[in-house]
């Protein structure tokens, strides 16, 4: 994970024939998009680009937004699956009790009920629920949901102490 950036959206394909792109939020910052005007997009080669937002708007789902000297399909292609980012300064507030994934990770999570050290959070999934933390337990990866009412968070000293439901490492 590259602490210096924080991924805000990916761009999965162009749409219609003004250079306009779909992207996937990746935020959870209300207004995020809407109110983005600069951001930086690390292309599919690895390189970096400084862009402009036009335009953002909520469609089916998704959002497609408009960069500024973007006009065509063919200048669109260049950003398909593209991560549009932004520095860890500029990335939003949260509201009081919630927390950035890239926060969260690398701190150690601890079985509320045994004060065990279970890992280190590795990274995130995602699939419409509660988010899953990824980590090594055991030797093993395990996916542990985070749930704010069962989790509290100890930021500066980089631990997660969890309610965990029985039976969650026996998956």
């Amino acid at each position: 994970m590259d602490a210096s950036r924080v991924v805000i959206a990916e761009i999965l394909r162009e749409r219609g024939n003004r250079g306009e792109l779909t992207v996937r939020s990746l935020s959870d910052v209300p207004g995020r998009l809407e109110s983005l005007k600069r951001a930086r997009v690390r292309l599919a080669n690895g390189s970096d680009k400084e862009v402009e937002i036009e335009e953002a708007w909520s469609h089916k789902g998704d959002w497609v937004l408009k960069f500024a000297g973007v006009d065509s399909i063919t200048a669109a292609e260049e950003f398909r699956g593209a991560d549009v980012w932004v520095s860890p300064d500029e990335r939003g507030e949260l509201p009081p009790g919630e927390y950035f994934q890239s926060d969260l990770t690398g701190c150690q999570l601890v079985d509320r009920l045994t004060g065990k050290t279970l890992g280190v959070v590795e990274g995130w999934q995602q699939f419409g629920g509660a988010p899953l933390m990824e980590l090594t337990v055991d030797g093993r990866e395990a996916l542990i949901p985070f749930i704010s009412s069962a989790c509290e968070v100890d930021l500066q000293a980089k631990v997660i102490r969890a309610s965990l439901p029985d039976g969650i490492l026996d998956l």
